[in-house]
Protein backbone atom coordinates (compact mmCIF):
# COMPACT_ATOMS: atom_id res chain seq x y z
CA UNK A 1 0.00 0.00 0.00
CA UNK A 2 1.09 3.71 -0.83
CA UNK A 3 1.28 5.22 2.43
CA UNK A 4 3.83 7.46 4.71
CA UNK A 5 3.18 5.44 7.37
CA UNK A 6 4.16 1.97 5.84
CA UNK A 7 8.13 1.74 5.69
CA UNK A 8 8.02 0.53 1.99
CA UNK A 9 5.73 2.83 0.51
CA UNK A 10 5.54 5.91 -0.79
CA UNK A 11 3.23 9.09 -0.12
CA UNK A 12 -0.10 8.69 -1.15
CA UNK A 13 -0.41 12.97 -0.50
CA UNK A 14 2.78 13.66 -2.57
CA UNK A 15 2.84 17.17 -4.32
CA UNK A 16 1.92 17.39 -7.65
CA UNK A 17 3.64 19.20 -10.26
CA UNK A 18 0.44 21.67 -11.56
CA UNK A 19 -1.82 23.66 -9.43
CA UNK A 20 -5.17 22.52 -8.08
CA UNK A 21 -7.65 25.78 -7.71
CA UNK A 22 -9.44 24.52 -4.39
CA UNK A 23 -7.34 22.91 -2.55
CA UNK A 24 -4.29 25.13 -1.27
CA UNK A 25 -1.00 22.99 0.11
CA UNK A 26 0.19 24.80 2.30
CA UNK A 27 -1.60 26.18 6.04
CA UNK A 28 0.05 28.83 8.31
CA UNK A 29 -1.26 29.41 11.74
CA UNK A 30 -0.37 32.25 13.59
CA UNK A 31 0.22 31.36 17.35
CA UNK A 32 -1.67 34.52 19.12
CA UNK A 33 -0.76 33.20 22.56
CA UNK A 34 -0.28 30.01 25.22
CA UNK A 35 -4.22 29.29 24.64
CA UNK A 36 -3.38 26.89 21.69
CA UNK A 37 -1.14 24.58 24.12
CA UNK A 38 -3.64 24.89 26.41
CA UNK A 39 -4.99 21.17 27.26
CA UNK A 40 -8.17 19.65 25.40
CA UNK A 41 -8.92 16.20 25.46
CA UNK A 42 -5.45 14.02 25.17
CA UNK A 43 -3.75 16.30 23.14
CA UNK A 44 -3.61 20.38 23.20
CA UNK A 45 -5.87 22.60 21.10
CA UNK A 46 -3.14 23.30 18.40
CA UNK A 47 -3.00 19.41 17.27
CA UNK A 48 -6.65 19.20 16.69
CA UNK A 49 -6.24 22.62 14.41
CA UNK A 50 -3.49 20.98 12.63
CA UNK A 51 -5.91 17.55 12.31
CA UNK A 52 -8.83 19.33 10.90
CA UNK A 53 -6.33 21.16 8.59
CA UNK A 54 -4.53 18.13 7.15
CA UNK A 55 -8.44 17.04 6.15
CA UNK A 56 -8.42 20.07 3.94
CA UNK A 57 -5.43 18.57 1.67
CA UNK A 58 -2.79 20.54 3.36
CA UNK A 59 0.69 19.23 2.58
CA UNK A 60 3.18 21.70 4.52
CA UNK A 61 2.23 23.58 7.71
CA UNK A 62 4.15 26.48 8.49
CA UNK A 63 3.70 27.69 12.28
CA UNK A 64 4.75 31.89 12.84
CA UNK A 65 4.95 33.05 16.26
CA UNK A 66 6.31 35.91 17.67
CA UNK A 67 6.24 35.10 21.64
CA UNK A 68 6.41 31.49 22.31
CA UNK A 69 9.24 29.70 19.50
CA UNK A 70 11.02 28.12 22.44
CA UNK A 71 7.72 26.96 24.22
CA UNK A 72 6.13 25.53 20.60
CA UNK A 73 9.29 23.24 19.87
CA UNK A 74 9.48 21.65 23.13
CA UNK A 75 6.02 20.48 22.42
CA UNK A 76 6.06 20.03 18.49
CA UNK A 77 7.20 16.48 18.56
CA UNK A 78 4.76 15.58 20.77
CA UNK A 79 1.97 17.35 18.75
CA UNK A 80 3.24 15.57 15.62
CA UNK A 81 2.73 11.95 16.89
CA UNK A 82 -1.31 12.91 17.28
CA UNK A 83 -1.43 13.80 13.29
CA UNK A 84 -2.82 11.35 11.32
CA UNK A 85 -0.15 11.60 8.81
CA UNK A 86 3.40 13.37 8.60
CA UNK A 87 3.96 16.20 6.99
CA UNK A 88 6.49 19.61 7.09
CA UNK A 89 5.94 21.29 10.16
CA UNK A 90 8.13 24.57 10.14
CA UNK A 91 8.61 27.33 12.93
CA UNK A 92 9.32 30.63 12.36
CA UNK A 93 10.60 32.48 15.14
CA UNK A 94 10.69 36.54 15.86
CA UNK A 95 9.32 38.90 13.50
CA UNK A 96 7.54 35.68 11.90
CA UNK A 97 5.18 37.97 10.04
CA UNK A 98 7.78 40.12 8.71
CA UNK A 99 9.65 37.09 7.66
CA UNK A 100 6.97 34.63 6.27
CA UNK A 101 6.23 36.54 2.65
CA UNK A 102 9.35 34.61 0.59
CA UNK A 103 7.84 30.92 2.25
CA UNK A 104 4.57 31.36 1.39
CA UNK A 105 3.00 29.84 -2.13
CA UNK A 106 0.80 32.12 -4.06
CA UNK A 107 -2.16 30.89 -2.37
CA UNK A 108 -2.28 29.57 1.28
CA UNK A 109 -4.20 28.47 4.03
CA UNK A 110 -4.14 31.38 6.96
CA UNK A 111 -5.67 30.78 10.54
CA UNK A 112 -4.94 31.75 13.63
CA UNK A 113 -4.84 29.76 16.69
CA UNK A 114 -6.71 31.87 18.95
CA UNK A 115 -9.97 30.54 17.37
CA UNK A 116 -10.84 26.69 17.34
CA UNK A 117 -13.52 25.43 14.72
CA UNK A 118 -15.88 22.41 14.67
CA UNK A 119 -17.34 23.33 11.57
CA UNK A 120 -17.58 22.37 8.04
CA UNK A 121 -14.89 24.12 5.73
CA UNK A 122 -15.69 22.51 2.30
CA UNK A 123 -17.85 25.55 1.48
CA UNK A 124 -14.86 27.89 2.31
CA UNK A 125 -12.83 26.01 -0.14
CA UNK A 126 -15.45 26.25 -2.69
CA UNK A 127 -16.00 29.70 -2.65
CA UNK A 128 -12.26 30.66 -2.61
CA UNK A 129 -11.98 28.71 -5.92
CA UNK A 130 -14.33 30.86 -7.20
CA UNK A 131 -11.94 33.73 -7.09
CA UNK A 132 -14.66 36.28 -6.69
CA UNK A 133 -12.75 40.10 -7.95
CA UNK A 134 -14.31 41.42 -4.82
CA UNK A 135 -12.64 39.19 -2.78
CA UNK A 136 -9.48 41.06 -3.54
CA UNK A 137 -7.44 39.69 -0.32
CA UNK A 138 -8.99 36.38 -0.15
CA UNK A 139 -12.22 34.60 1.51
CA UNK A 140 -12.82 33.61 5.30
CA UNK A 141 -14.73 31.30 7.35
CA UNK A 142 -17.97 32.59 9.38
CA UNK A 143 -19.17 30.72 12.10
CA UNK A 144 -22.09 31.16 14.71
CA UNK A 145 -20.87 32.81 17.84
CA UNK A 146 -23.70 33.48 20.37
CA UNK A 147 -26.93 34.99 18.15
CA UNK A 148 -25.18 35.97 15.33
CA UNK A 149 -22.41 35.64 12.74
CA UNK A 150 -18.21 35.81 13.48
CA UNK A 151 -14.99 35.36 11.84
CA UNK A 152 -14.00 31.67 12.32
CA UNK A 153 -10.39 32.60 11.76
CA UNK A 154 -9.64 30.78 9.25
CA UNK A 155 -9.59 31.43 5.13
CA UNK A 156 -7.98 31.01 2.21
CA UNK A 157 -5.60 33.93 1.15
CA UNK A 158 -2.65 35.66 -1.73
CA UNK A 159 0.44 36.66 -0.22
CA UNK A 160 -1.08 40.32 -0.30
CA UNK A 161 -3.01 39.85 3.15
CA UNK A 162 -0.14 40.00 4.79
CA UNK A 163 0.73 44.00 3.62
CA UNK A 164 -2.86 44.22 6.58
CA UNK A 165 -1.32 41.91 8.94
CA UNK A 166 -0.13 44.20 12.01
CA UNK A 167 3.10 43.45 14.23
CA UNK A 168 1.13 42.83 17.52
CA UNK A 169 -2.32 42.34 18.28
CA UNK A 170 -4.58 39.50 17.71
CA UNK A 171 -4.91 37.85 13.80
CA UNK A 172 -8.46 36.84 14.17
CA UNK A 173 -9.54 39.70 16.33
CA UNK A 174 -8.35 42.75 15.18
CA UNK A 175 -7.35 41.86 11.56
CA UNK A 176 -9.37 39.90 9.80
CA UNK A 177 -12.78 41.39 11.26
CA UNK A 178 -11.22 44.51 10.16
CA UNK A 179 -10.86 43.54 6.82
CA UNK A 180 -14.05 41.72 6.16
CA UNK A 181 -15.88 45.07 7.19
CA UNK A 182 -14.01 46.64 4.63
CA UNK A 183 -14.98 44.14 2.13
CA UNK A 184 -11.67 43.40 1.33
CA UNK A 185 -12.07 40.23 2.53
CA UNK A 186 -15.35 37.61 1.19
CA UNK A 187 -16.81 35.74 4.08
CA UNK A 188 -18.40 31.88 3.67
CA UNK A 189 -20.96 30.55 5.97
CA UNK A 190 -19.73 27.28 7.46
CA UNK A 191 -22.46 25.43 9.97
CA UNK A 192 -20.75 24.69 12.90
CA UNK A 193 -19.15 26.52 16.24
CA UNK A 194 -15.99 28.71 17.00
CA UNK A 195 -14.12 29.18 20.23
CA UNK A 196 -12.69 32.30 20.85
CA UNK A 197 -9.62 30.94 23.16
CA UNK A 198 -8.34 34.08 24.81
CA UNK A 199 -11.69 34.07 26.58
CA UNK A 200 -11.49 32.11 29.84
CA UNK A 201 -15.38 30.61 29.82
CA UNK A 202 -15.36 29.61 26.18
CA UNK A 203 -11.70 27.79 26.57
CA UNK A 204 -13.33 25.79 29.07
CA UNK A 205 -16.50 24.83 27.04
CA UNK A 206 -14.31 24.01 23.86
CA UNK A 207 -12.37 21.78 26.18
CA UNK A 208 -15.14 19.95 26.80
CA UNK A 209 -17.24 19.79 23.27
CA UNK A 210 -14.51 19.90 20.92
CA UNK A 211 -12.70 16.14 21.28
CA UNK A 212 -15.74 14.05 21.13
CA UNK A 213 -17.32 16.23 17.87
CA UNK A 214 -14.05 15.90 16.52
CA UNK A 215 -13.95 11.99 16.87
CA UNK A 216 -16.15 11.82 13.50
CA UNK A 217 -17.73 9.05 11.95
CA UNK A 218 -16.54 8.07 8.72
CA UNK A 219 -17.16 7.28 5.57
CA UNK A 220 -15.23 4.82 3.11
CA UNK A 221 -15.47 4.58 -0.87
CA UNK A 222 -13.81 1.72 -3.03
CA UNK A 223 -13.46 4.08 -5.91
CA UNK A 224 -13.78 2.50 -9.60
CA UNK A 225 -17.50 1.41 -9.23
CA UNK A 226 -18.14 3.61 -6.71
CA UNK A 227 -16.81 6.87 -7.23
CA UNK A 228 -16.61 6.61 -10.80
CA UNK A 229 -17.78 4.32 -13.38
CA UNK A 230 -15.13 1.00 -13.91
CA UNK A 231 -14.27 1.33 -17.39
CA UNK A 232 -11.35 -0.82 -16.68
CA UNK A 233 -7.79 0.21 -15.15
CA UNK A 234 -8.68 3.82 -14.99
CA UNK A 235 -5.70 5.93 -15.00
CA UNK A 236 -5.73 9.57 -16.48
CA UNK A 237 -8.27 12.21 -15.80
CA UNK A 238 -10.14 11.47 -19.65
CA UNK A 239 -11.35 8.26 -18.01
CA UNK A 240 -12.50 9.37 -14.86
CA UNK A 241 -15.90 9.51 -15.05
CA UNK A 242 -18.22 10.17 -12.49
CA UNK A 243 -20.48 7.99 -10.85
CA UNK A 244 -24.09 9.45 -10.70
CA UNK A 245 -24.42 11.00 -7.41
CA UNK A 246 -20.76 10.28 -6.43
CA UNK A 247 -20.00 14.37 -5.77
CA UNK A 248 -23.45 14.86 -3.65
CA UNK A 249 -22.47 12.03 -1.76
CA UNK A 250 -19.38 12.96 -0.68
CA UNK A 251 -21.05 16.75 -0.36
CA UNK A 252 -23.69 15.03 2.14
CA UNK A 253 -21.34 13.44 4.00
CA UNK A 254 -18.69 16.04 4.86
CA UNK A 255 -22.40 18.43 5.57
CA UNK A 256 -23.21 15.80 8.11
CA UNK A 257 -19.99 15.59 10.04
CA UNK A 258 -18.34 12.61 8.47
CA UNK A 259 -14.76 11.58 7.36
CA UNK A 260 -14.57 10.26 3.63
CA UNK A 261 -11.62 8.17 2.55
CA UNK A 262 -11.27 6.01 -0.57
CA UNK A 263 -9.48 2.71 -0.64
CA UNK A 264 -9.19 1.12 -3.89
CA UNK A 265 -6.84 -1.67 -5.44
CA UNK A 266 -4.55 -0.30 -8.38
CA UNK A 267 -4.11 -3.38 -10.33
CA UNK A 268 -3.12 -1.04 -13.39
CA UNK A 269 0.24 0.00 -11.62
CA UNK A 270 1.35 -3.83 -11.74
CA UNK A 271 0.54 -4.22 -14.98
CA UNK A 272 2.49 -1.37 -16.17
CA UNK A 273 -0.75 0.66 -17.67
CA UNK A 274 0.33 3.49 -15.33
CA UNK A 275 2.49 4.31 -12.48
CA UNK A 276 2.11 5.63 -8.95
CA UNK A 277 2.83 9.01 -10.01
CA UNK A 278 -0.33 8.85 -12.33
CA UNK A 279 -2.62 7.35 -9.12
CA UNK A 280 -1.33 9.96 -6.38
CA UNK A 281 -1.77 12.51 -10.10
CA UNK A 282 -5.55 11.49 -9.80
CA UNK A 283 -6.98 11.11 -7.05
CA UNK A 284 -5.36 14.93 -6.31
CA UNK A 285 -7.70 16.15 -9.13
CA UNK A 286 -10.55 14.23 -7.86
CA UNK A 287 -9.72 15.48 -4.18
CA UNK A 288 -9.85 19.21 -5.84
CA UNK A 289 -13.31 18.46 -7.99
CA UNK A 290 -14.33 17.57 -4.96
CA UNK A 291 -13.67 20.81 -2.97
CA UNK A 292 -14.62 22.70 -5.42
CA UNK A 293 -18.28 21.29 -4.99
CA UNK A 294 -18.49 21.45 -1.39
CA UNK A 295 -17.19 18.38 -0.27
CA UNK A 296 -14.03 16.84 1.31
CA UNK A 297 -12.04 13.85 0.63
CA UNK A 298 -10.27 13.47 4.18
CA UNK A 299 -7.11 11.23 2.87
CA UNK A 300 -7.05 7.91 0.57
CA UNK A 301 -4.89 4.69 0.01
CA UNK A 302 -4.50 2.98 -3.05
CA UNK A 303 -2.90 -0.77 -3.12
CA UNK A 304 -0.24 -1.21 -6.15
CA UNK A 305 0.37 -4.46 -6.09
CA UNK A 306 -1.29 -8.00 -7.78
CA UNK A 307 0.05 -11.70 -7.13
CA UNK A 308 0.24 -11.55 -10.96
CA UNK A 309 2.36 -8.53 -11.60
CA UNK A 310 3.63 -7.83 -14.75
CA UNK A 311 6.24 -5.63 -12.87
CA UNK A 312 8.24 -7.42 -10.84
CA UNK A 313 8.15 -4.92 -7.65
CA UNK A 314 4.79 -4.89 -7.26
CA UNK A 315 4.17 -8.98 -7.53
CA UNK A 316 3.00 -11.40 -4.75
CA UNK A 317 0.73 -11.45 -2.65
CA UNK A 318 0.25 -8.35 0.14
CA UNK A 319 -1.83 -6.73 3.38
CA UNK A 320 -3.54 -4.23 1.49
CA UNK A 321 -4.68 -5.66 -1.45
CA UNK A 322 -8.51 -6.39 -0.95
CA UNK A 323 -10.38 -8.34 0.41
CA UNK A 324 -6.94 -8.10 2.74
CA UNK A 325 -7.94 -5.41 5.30
CA UNK A 326 -4.62 -3.82 5.67
CA UNK A 327 -5.86 0.08 3.72
CA UNK A 328 -8.89 0.50 5.91
CA UNK A 329 -7.00 -0.66 8.94
CA UNK A 330 -4.20 1.75 8.22
CA UNK A 331 -6.49 4.52 7.93
CA UNK A 332 -8.62 3.63 10.82
CA UNK A 333 -5.36 3.61 12.79
CA UNK A 334 -4.11 7.09 11.38
CA UNK A 335 -7.00 8.81 11.76
CA UNK A 336 -8.25 7.21 15.44
CA UNK A 337 -11.30 5.97 14.08
CA UNK A 338 -14.06 3.94 15.70
CA UNK A 339 -15.03 1.18 13.07
CA UNK A 340 -18.36 0.88 14.70
CA UNK A 341 -19.01 4.22 13.17
CA UNK A 342 -17.34 3.38 9.78
CA UNK A 343 -19.61 2.45 6.89
CA UNK A 344 -18.17 0.85 3.62
CA UNK A 345 -19.35 1.26 0.48
CA UNK A 346 -17.81 -0.78 -2.35
CA UNK A 347 -19.23 -2.94 -5.72
CA UNK A 348 -17.21 -5.96 -5.12
CA UNK A 349 -17.62 -8.99 -2.63
CA UNK A 350 -13.63 -8.00 -2.29
CA UNK A 351 -14.58 -4.52 -0.82
CA UNK A 352 -16.74 -6.34 1.98
CA UNK A 353 -14.74 -8.76 3.15
CA UNK A 354 -12.21 -6.04 3.87
CA UNK A 355 -15.03 -4.19 5.82
CA UNK A 356 -15.25 -7.02 7.84
CA UNK A 357 -11.92 -8.26 8.47
CA UNK A 358 -11.53 -4.19 9.68
CA UNK A 359 -14.68 -4.57 11.72
CA UNK A 360 -17.00 -1.83 9.83
CA UNK A 361 -20.05 -2.43 8.22
CA UNK A 362 -20.56 -2.41 4.35
CA UNK A 363 -22.85 -2.37 1.45
CA UNK A 364 -22.34 -3.75 -1.69
CA UNK A 365 -23.51 -0.62 -4.66
CA UNK A 366 -25.34 -2.74 -7.32
CA UNK A 367 -24.81 0.77 -9.47
CA UNK A 368 -27.16 3.77 -10.06
CA UNK A 369 -27.54 6.89 -8.36
CA UNK A 370 -24.75 6.88 -5.62
CA UNK A 371 -26.37 9.54 -3.38
CA UNK A 372 -29.75 7.68 -3.06
CA UNK A 373 -28.11 4.54 -2.34
CA UNK A 374 -25.53 6.23 0.34
CA UNK A 375 -28.05 8.67 2.30
CA UNK A 376 -29.94 5.83 4.10
CA UNK A 377 -26.24 4.74 5.55
CA UNK A 378 -25.48 8.37 6.84
CA UNK A 379 -28.71 8.84 7.97
CA UNK A 380 -28.41 5.55 10.21
CA UNK A 381 -25.34 6.48 12.60
CA UNK A 382 -24.78 9.72 14.50
CA UNK A 383 -22.49 11.89 13.78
Amino acid sequence: MSSARWPNGRSARALVPEPFPATPRQGVVLLEGPAALEPCGDRPFLAWQLRELLRLGISEILLLTDTLPDLLRERLDAIATTLPRPVPILVSGPDALLRARDRLDARFLLCGSSVAWDGNLAPLLAGAAQRDPADSLGRVALCRAGTGRDVAGIGVFGRAVLDHLPASGCFTRDTLSGLVAAGLVGGTDIQGDCFALDQPATLRRAQAELPPRLRRPALFLDRDGVLNRDHGYVGTRERFEWMPGAIETVRLATASGWHVFVVTNQSGVARGLYDEAAVRWLMAWVQDRLHAAGGLLDDWRYCPHHPEAVLPAYAGVCGCRKPAPGMLLDLIQAWELDPARCVLIGDQPTDLQAAEAAGMPAALFPGGDLAAFAAPLLAGKDA
